[in-house]
């Protein structure tokens, strides 16, 4: 996983990038944060009712923020 992904989805994310987005998601190899993508899009383009897309948006972004510190945790245990 790279940390640049979680980066740019965040970044993409905040500007409402959605053809971004989803390019990142297709080529992206963490499978946990193209799902999360993917429920948010779909919510985003096709449900009605708000409360669903924002739960989606926060999963996404929650997953964002973990999957960003774990991934710094990890780089820096790293030697070298």
């Amino acid at each position: 996983m790279r940390i640049a992904d979680y980066d740019q989805a965040l970044f993409h994310t905040h500007r409402s990038d959605w053809d971004s987005l989803l390019i990142l998601m297709v080529r992206t190899k963490d499978h946990i944060l193209s799902k999360k993508i993917e429920h948010f899009l779909h919510a985003y383009r096709f449900e009605h009712d708000y409360q669903i897309v924002q739960s989606q948006l926060y999963a996404l972004l929650r997953y964002l923020d973990h999957a960003a510190e774990k991934t710094n945790a990890y780089l820096s245990e790293l030697p070298g």
